[in-house]
């Protein structure tokens, strides 16, 4: 017999927070850990406030509606799972979906939409990456693509690229035009900040 209770998550902080988001099911999508969101939005805490926000491999849209509840002001979200975005826009609806716009479909593909997008309202944005982890059935070469997609992203459209990604992961010191910042560890789960290496 299938387990019909329903994964949530609550918005930590800001203007929605409380809020109980659903999560789609396990075997679709994996959640950050609680560790690893806190201590990302406490490094970007300020930086968030009224910025543009691009979540590629949105799943639940948990990091980028904490990040819409934490004053960003526009919140870009990249899906291709059916069940997860359904989830997703249910999500979107207890907050104000007018700051949001969702991509359904390949993110891979879908990512020029989005780089078009902000270049016609000559916005950066932060980037967080959060690809399933290539121990997955089918996703074997997703890191490759994760990489090659962040280094096809125009400097003009980039604040700067959090990558969400496994500990035994090694991240080139310099994809595309952009240089790593800073990694932290959190057991099997990292978070890499790269940025434009002439950017303070």
């Amino acid at each position: 017999m299938k387990n019909s209770k329903k994964l949530t998550k609550k918005i930590v902080a800001g203007k929605y927070k409380g809020k109980t988001l659903q999560l789609p099911s396990k075997t679709t999508t994996r959640s950050s850990k609680a560790i690893v969101l806190e201590s990302f939005f406490n490094t970007l805490q300020f930086d968030i406030v009224d910025a543009t926000f691009v979540e590629v491999f949105s799943g639940s849209g948990s990091i980028g509606l904490e990040a819409l509840s934490r004053g960003a002001k526009k919140i870009y979200f990249m899906e291709r799972d059916r069940e997860a975005l359904k989830t997703l826009k249910s999500n979107i609806a207890q907050t104000d979906p007018r700051a949001c716009e969702v991509f359904g479909g390949d993110s891979f593909e879908n990512i020029d939409q989005v780089v078009s997008r902000l270049k016609k309202v000559k916005t950066k944005a932060y980037f967080y990456i959060d690809p399933p982890f290539s121990i997955r059935e089918g996703m074997e070469d997703i890191y490759d693509k994760t990489m090659d997609l962040i280094a096809s992203l125009p400097l003009e459209v980039v604040e700067m690229i959090i990558i969400e990604h496994m500990s035994g992961l090694e991240i080139p010191e310099k994809l595309g035009a952009f240089s790593i910042k800073k990694s932290k560890k959190f057991g099997n789960t990292t978070l890499t900040y790269l940025q434009d290496p002439n950017m303070e």
